[in-house]
């Protein structure tokens, strides 16, 4: 039997690990690329401003009284509110409309008004019944005024 002596075993085993490298190589080539991709944004519902504040009593030279509220936010995230504001839209009662009415004051919100229902607050306007000393406004006697409200976000 024919032993080997350790020069050969060195020789041999160098030998092996430059044929075994040799089939481990790595190549590769370098490019760019480009490509394209897409994305939505959703839209949303508009938010309903309601009025909390009860308002009762107005009569010709009665001082005018506050009008303040809050919203409804049917959205899954919040809306930006920048003002509220008030027209008298009429009455339920022949002969008395919104002439017979003053809104007054500004309603500065300026905030973001969360999702939900009865959140965020606004106040600031007011609402007078117009004292006319030549009319007869016996019409008005227990009016209900309807007031429409719109908010902006400015």
């Amino acid at each position: 039997m024919r032993t080997l002596n350790k020069k050969t075993v060195v020789i041999g085993a160098a030998a092996t690990l430059v044929l075994l490298g040799g089939g481990v190589a790595f190549a590769y080539w370098t490019n760019t690329g480009s490509g394209t991709g897409g994305a939505t944004t959703g839209s949303n519902q508009s938010i309903v401003v309601k009025q909390t504040s009860t308002v009762t009593g107005l009569a010709p030279g009665l001082p005018a009284q506050a009008l303040s509220g809050n919203f409804d936010n049917p959205n899954t995230s919040p809306v930006r509110v920048g003002t509220v504001t008030a027209t008298v839209t009429g009455t339920d009662k022949a002969g008395c409309g919104p002439t017979d009415y003053t809104i007054g004051g500004t309603a500065p919100v300026n905030a973001e008004v969360p999702a939900g229902t009865g959140v965020g607050s606004w106040s600031g306007l007011t609402i007078a019944f117009n004292n006319k000393p030549a009319v007869n406004q016996d019409a008005c006697k227990d009016a209900v005024v309807t007031i429409a409200y719109a908010a902006s976000n400015s």
